[in-house]
C-alpha cells in the first residue's frame, strides 16, 4: 500500500543504531577528557607521566648533561674560547645558602630559587664563565678574544643551544645569562615530586628520611 508507515522493527533498528553511535561518540569524548586530565595532573606532578623513573635523592649531574658539557667545552676551545664551568649540580642545602645571600647573609642577590626550585638541584643545569687570558674568570658578554668580530659569550650560547641546552638569558623574568639547562621535558613540579629523567644519579633514600 502506497505511503504506508515503516514497520515497527525497522524503526526500532534505526533507533538502536542511532543510540549505538551516540554511545560510541560519548565514550570517545570521555576518553579524550580522561587523557587530557591525566596529562594535566602529570604536568603539575600529581601523577606519573613517564614509567620506570628512578626514586631517591639526586646526588650529581646527569651523565648526558655532563657529556654535552664536555662537548661544549671542546667546541668552544676549537674557536679559541676557553670556558669555565662555575657550577653544575647543587644540593638543595647549597641552593638555600645561595638564596640567603643578599637577603639574610652578606653579598649580592644571585638567585630567586630556594632549595628544590632550581634545575641545578636535579643535575640538569650548568653555569659558565670565560677565561680572560691571564688565568682569571670573567662574565663579560661583549669580549671578543678570538678576534672574529663576534661576542665570545654569544658564540658559546649558540654552541650550547645546538647541543640541546636551554639558555637562561632567554628568560623574560630574571634572565640568568651564565645558565644552561636540559630539562628532558620535566617540569620543576614533576622533579620536586620525585619524577626524574632516566639515567639520573640517584641515591636511595633511607627509611625515615
Amino acid at each position: 500500500m502506497s505511503g504506508a508507515a515503516p514497520r515497527p522493527k525497522v524503526r526500532r533498528a534505526a533507533r538502536k543504531k542511532k543510540r549505538g553511535k551516540t554511545t560510541l561518540i560519548s565514550i570517545v569524548f570521555l576518553l579524550i577528557l580522561l587523557v587530557a586530565a591525566w596529562k594535566g595532573l602529570a604536568y603539575f606532578g600529581y601523577v606519573p607521566d613517564v614509567p620506570d623513573e628512578e626514586e631517591g635523592r639526586i646526588v650529581g649531574i646527569h651523565p648526558e648533561v655532563r657529556a654535552k658539557t664536555d662537548t661544549l667545552i671542546a667546541q668552544a676551545a676549537e674557536r679559541g674560547i676557553e670556558i669555565v664551568i662555575t657550577s653544575d649540580f647543587r644540593s638543595s642545602e647549597e641552593q638555600d645558602r645561595l638564596f640567603r645571600q643578599g637577603r639574610e647573609d652578606s653579598g649580592n642577590i644571585v638567585t630567586n630559587a630556594r632549595g628544590g626550585q632550581s634545575y641545578h638541584n636535579y643535575g640538569l643545569a650548568i653555569d659558565f664563565a670565560l677565561r680572560d687570558g691571564n688565568g682569571g674568570v670573567v662574565w663579560d658578554m661583549e669580549v671578543d678574544r678570538n678576534g672574529n668580530g663576534r661576542s665570545d659569550w654569544m658564540e658559546v650560547v649558540e654552541l650550547a643551544k645546538a647541543l640541546g641546552f636551554d639558555w637562561g638569558g632567554d628568560w623574560d623574568r630574571f634572565p640568568d645569562y651564565p645558565h644552561f639547562q636540559m630539562d628532558f621535558g620535566y617540569t620543576l613540579r614533576q622533579l620536586q615530586n620525585g619524577k626524574v629523567p632516566k639515567g639520573s644519579q640517584v641515591e636511595p633514600i633511607a627509611n625515615g628520611e
